[in-house]
């Protein structure tokens, strides 16, 4: 007597954030896997849902604040119990033109280790995560003793550590050392992912066009950033597909041997400020 047709576990991919970037994402990885959008506003959420679900997509939205540990842990438990988890891409974030110094810190830094601390138990082998960070937390300037601790602290203990309290009410600084921090966790993070058979790794876009970045280049900095963009020679700013091209690396099957880094996606400008800007 033939048996019952065995049924395969859907791949399911996780995008947090469904701003320009996230959503991007999720339209590059979400063909054919039941995609997990996940993000704070209900509103912005359920019009990307939409979008996505009118253009083909098997999409679940789910209002997330990555800031509330319980929050993200349903979001894994209910992408995990759909199917194989094959990406988590975090791109959830918030900047100095967006908002205050302490949001910045909670959502960025805390964020990013809620979303990394949930998902590792609920990784499989093959699942590989993606953090969105930002080329500017390739300029903060810590110690190796501030990063070691910013790289293992407990979250509960991360906002008040010495060097995330020592930035004050600034809000670039906030936004830069959250963005290092990002780099130092998942570096933190790679071993135990790569003991369950997974990866994890950042990547740090420059100037992107998104919402985060018109909001950007209409604040005080904003002149400064674009003059950046023209002296690199990239001339323009990137485009939230190339972030999302980064992002299908990462979580494909050409870069299974990378874990635990993070990859610059920003036109030469750090490049730039590195050997050619003059103090």
């Amino acid at each position: 007597m033939a048996g019952s047709p065995v049924t395969e576990r859907r791949d399911v991919v996780v995008v947090t954030g469904a701003g320009g970037m996230g959503t991007a994402v999720a339209r590059r990885l979400g063909s054919g896997r039941t995609l997990f959008l996940a993000e704070a506003s209900r509103d912005q959420l359920d019009r990307a849902v939409d979008a996505l679900r009118a253009e083909g997509y098997e999409v679940e939205g789910m209002v997330v604040d990555v800031c509330d540990r319980a929050s993200v842990q349903r979001l894994a438990e209910a992408a995990s119990d759909a199917g194989r988890l094959t990406a988590v891409v975090h791109t959830a974030g918030v900047s100095a033109a967006m908002a205050s110094a302490r949001t910045i810190l909670e959502v960025n830094i805390l964020g990013t280790v809620h979303v990394l601390d949930a998902f590792e138990p609920v990784a499989v082998r093959g699942t590989a995560m993606v953090c969105v960070s930002s080329m500017a937390g390739h300029y903060a300037s810590l110690t190796r003793e501030q990063e070691a601790v910013l790289a293992t602290a407990p979250a509960e203990e991360l906002l008040g550590l010495d060097a995330v309290a020592a930035v004050g009410d600034d809000g670039i600084m906030a936004y830069i050392l959250s963005k290092r921090a990002n780099h130092v966790r998942v570096e933190a993070a790679a071993l135990a992912w790569s003991r369950r058979g997974a990866r994890v790794n950042s990547v740090s876009p420059g100037v992107v066009s998104t919402a985060m970045a018109k909001a950007e280049a209409d604040s005080e900095s904003g002149e400064h950033m674009l003059k950046m963009l023209e002296a690199c020679g990239a001339g323009r700013a990137g485009t939230p597909e190339e972030i999302a091209s980064a992002v299908a690396y990462l979580t494909g099957p050409e870069s299974l041997y990378v874990n635990g880094t993070d990859l610059l996606v920003d036109g030469g400008q750090a490049a730039w400020i590195r050997r050619h800007r003059i103090a």
